[in-house]
């Protein structure tokens, strides 16, 4: 059985949800997860936020704004009138829903039921769309079988077990739909893994039933060599391994959730990154097996906060590096980067939920400094252990950037380096052509 994960973009219109709908009807069993419609998942980002604003003018105003655009989806879907019937009455239904939290008090929780109304929705369409094409399917709920823990992290055997137990009551069909995104969490409330996360639900669906093969289809021929946005005439890459694919995901290739590798790695089950709107492009396959040793990519991580502390308690000390890290364990928030001298530590996080808090903690121990607005740019490949010559070629290459911070050796497969987010562009201009150019 293979897992094909679609998203926003890939069922962001009815032609597009019509392609993809060719594109799963054939041989083979498989299980199909889609995201929301393009656009949605932000739109009802805004509502929540008006919302707990207590704004219902401008709550209504944007579930007036969304629906349109869902009813002349059905229009353009369907042929016939009962199935456009049918498609309407599930508009109705579900926008009925969302409106129905401009009446009432509103919390958490409904925050989370609203959030994963977009998937509810394409699923239920495109299920209707191969319903009417005479293409049996059968539409699983995510939420049957996808649950986190207490910590907030997929419980993969509860989802394998259930997962399984779902398949098991139609053995003999050989399409399945569900939804990317949206799970339960360990008190049975509609959650979520985050923005993103329909990737990661496709991994885990894929680990849970060994799959043969874990489909991300998106609308780029893989993952590409350096950020296409900032560095013209990159290319895909042909074959990346697990590890490497991961440390691509973490540090800014937007083509795949950061988590997303975890299970299929667990499990190994190879993944494969192909696009919509070219299906004859071979991708990128990421499996166990690396590919050579070489300089594979350059990604950019965005919004880094550098935070430097300085005090004589660390010189000839030990317990003080324990101290600092134990004050972001409490807060949940992970270090990318770190460098160390006598009397100071330097390190960058990536997420400012609890940046006053952290900062109050860490001038118990000295002197604390920040800065934001910070890149970290990461090169990735297969060539730190027992190789010559790269480490030359990368720092050759951005002898004309100032850099802040260097971590190397950490990784086999990673070299990071931070500079500052007005030199991003001029960094990855630089790597492509000090790197990549020399293979031509």
């Amino acid at each position: 059985m293979q897992v094909l994960k679609f998203g926003g973009t890939s069922v962001g219109s009815a032609e597009r949800m019509k392609d993809v709908a060719r594109l799963v009807n054939c041989p083979g069993k498989k299980i199909v997860v889609l995201s929301a419609m393009s656009g949605t998942t932000d739109h009802l980002v805004k509502l929540t936020n008006a919302l707990y604003k207590h704004n219902i003018g401008e709550a209504t105003g944007l579930l007036n704004e969304l629906e349109p655009r869902y009813r002349n989806t059905v229009e353009a879907l369907f042929n016939s009138d009962e199935a456009k019937k049918k498609g309407n009455d599930l508009i109705t239904e579900h926008f009925n829903l969302l409106r129905s939290f401009t009446l009432d008090m509103f919390t958490h929780n409904e925050e989370k039921t609203i959030l994963a109304e977009g998937e509810l929705l394409s699923t239920a369409l495109f299920h209707y769309y191969l319903e009417e094409q005479k293409v049996p399917s059968v539409l699983l709920s995510a939420l049957n079988f996808m649950r986190i823990d207490e910590n907030g992290e997929p419980d993969l055997q509860y989802i394998e077990s259930n997962l399984k137990r779902e398949l098991l009551k139609n053995p003999h069909e050989q399409l399945f739909i569900t939804q990317g995104y949206i799970c339960r969490n360990i008190f049975g409330q509609i959650d979520n893994l985050k923005r993103g996360g329909s990737d990661y639900t496709a991994s885990l669906i894929g680990a849970a039933i060994t799959a043969e093969e874990i489909q991300i289809w998106t609308d780029i021929d893989g993952m590409h060599n350096n950020d296409p946005r900032y560095v013209p005439n990159t290319y895909p890459i042909a074959e990346l391994s697990f590890d490497e694919a991961a440390e691509l995901a973490y540090f800014g290739a937007k083509i795949l959730h950061p988590y997303c590798i975890r299970p299929a790695k667990k499990r190994n089950v190879p993944v494969r990154l192909l696009n919509t709107m070219q299906p004859e492009a071979k991708g990128t396959l990421i499996s166990r097996e690396a590919s050579g040793d070489e300089i594979k990519a350059v990604a950019a991580k965005d919004h880094i906060i550098v935070i430097k502390i300085k005090s004589t308690r660390m010189l000839m000390a030990y317990g003080f590096l324990r101290s600092v890290f134990e004050v972001f364990e409490r807060y949940k928030t992970p270090i990318d980067m770190i460098t160390t001298s006598e009397v100071a530590v330097s390190l960058t996080i990536d997420d400012n939920s609890h940046i006053d808090e952290i900062l109050k903690e860490l001038e118990t121990y000295g002197t604390v400094e920040m800065e934001i607005n910070q890149v970290i740019i990461c090169i990735v490949g297969d060539f730190l252990a027992d190789k010559h010559g790269y480490a030359v070629k990368i720092f050759e290459s951005l002898k004309d950037v100032p850099i802040r911070m260097i971590s190397y050796g950490g990784s086999k497969n990673n070299i990071s380096i931070l500079v500052s987010a007005e030199h991003k562009k001029e960094a990855l201009l630089a790597l492509n052509k000090g790197l990549f150019n020399l293979k031509k």
